[in-house]
């Protein structure tokens, strides 16, 4: 790592440089690389600037780093995005407080933000959503709704849930989440310079879209690839079709990325900034959870794992090579789950 000093200077150069090119890119194929800074001070104060360490396993032709968005006050990255979307609205817009559907990490987010402005947080979860999230949400004061799978995720279509009050913010669409995620983006390139290559989980493309924002911007040659798992991968279904596609969804222990099919909306964003999905299995996720507990004293969750996974495949050791950085992405793992990844188990 160097200095916090160089790491400034080569920022501010940077920046220069992409603001004066700025008026090449459109919205519908990038976040606004202004957006994302303007995120990073809308939420420095009530984040943590989480630490890129090397992963302790060495692999020839590589050297994998991990950004521990784990180590968040939440567990989880979701902490920027649903904090920066709250900056970006006024109080008449909060008067009524916030809701949101989500699997658990986006929920504690919101949920976490909301009660730091004395506002009332409401969320729509699947019934499949593990209980230490839903434990976490109720304990920062969030009030939960457990649908069906299905009804769920057409409320991340619709954007809305009948007889819900207070404003939704999309978890993965709103372009001031999109930007705070993006904030990532920006720690790792000012420390690591010379990343090669970035591996972030998809869920929803509301992660990779705000850190391939800002590292592309700042870091032209690199590669931001999605890591999907075999039982929710319609990113990399839909790249291969060349337009949204369905697919068919089972649902897993890796809770935290993964649906039926990518959102329309968020398609330019995604088939522009994503440069292929590398699809893991649900063993090599659990094997992942093992190793960076073991190696690393890391607890990550399926989704944050699966990054690690991809990076140390064999399948994808053409593409992936020199510095490659592995987003972990959350660690709300069930217990009883942890503990059957250790014991090699795919967790049930």
């Amino acid at each position: 790592m160097f200095s916090k000093f160089r790491a400034n200077l080569i920022r501010i150069a940077l920046w220069t440089y992409t603001s004066r090119n700025m008026d090449l890119r459109t919205p519908t194929d990038n976040i606004p690389f202004q957006s994302i800074t303007a995120a990073k001070d809308n939420i420095e104060e009530s984040i943590i600037r989480t630490p890129l360490i090397p992963l302790n396993y060495n692999v020839p032709g590589k050297q994998v780093y991990l950004k521990l968005e784990n180590l968040q006050p939440i567990g989880s990255f979701k902490i920027r995005g649903a904090g920066n979307a709250l900056a970006n609205l006024s109080s008449e817009e909060l008067k009524d407080g916030v809701y949101t559907a989500s699997a658990g990490n986006f929920a504690q987010g919101l949920a976490w933000n909301a009660r730091e402005r004395g506002i009332p947080c409401n969320v729509v979860v699947p019934d499949h959503a593990p209980v230490t999230k839903l434990d976490a949400i109720k304990r920062l004061g969030g009030n939960i709704v457990k649908v069906p799978f299905d009804q769920w995720w057409e409320v991340i279509q619709t954007h809305q849930y009948e007889g819900m009050k207070g404003k939704f913010i999309h978890p993965v669409c709103d372009p001031a989440v999109i930007a705070g995620n993006g904030t990532i983006g920006l720690e790792i390139v000012e420390d690591l310079p010379d990343v090669d290559v970035v591996i972030c989980p998809y869920g929803g493309g509301g992660l990779i879209s705000g850190v391939s924002s800002a590292v592309k911007s700042l870091r032209t040659n690199a590669k931001v690839y999605a890591c999907e798992v075999e039982t929710a991968a319609p990113l990399k279904l839909s790249l291969d079709f060349g337009k949204p596609s369905t697919f068919n969804y089972i649902a897993s222990f890796v809770d935290g990325m993964g649906g039926k099919s990518v959102l329309d909306s968020m398609w330019p964003l995604v088939s522009n900034l994503v440069d292929d999905s590398l699809v893991v299995t649900l063993q090599e996720v659990a094997d992942s959870v093992k190793l960076l507990a073991e190696r690393n004293r890391v607890v990550a969750e399926g989704a944050g794992a699966a990054t690690v996974a991809a990076a140390l495949s064999e399948k994808f050791s053409d593409r992936l090579s020199g510095n490659i950085v592995c987003v972990i992405s959350g660690g709300n793992i069930d217990t009883n789950k942890l503990i059957q990844a250790l014991e090699g188990k795919i967790p049930q």
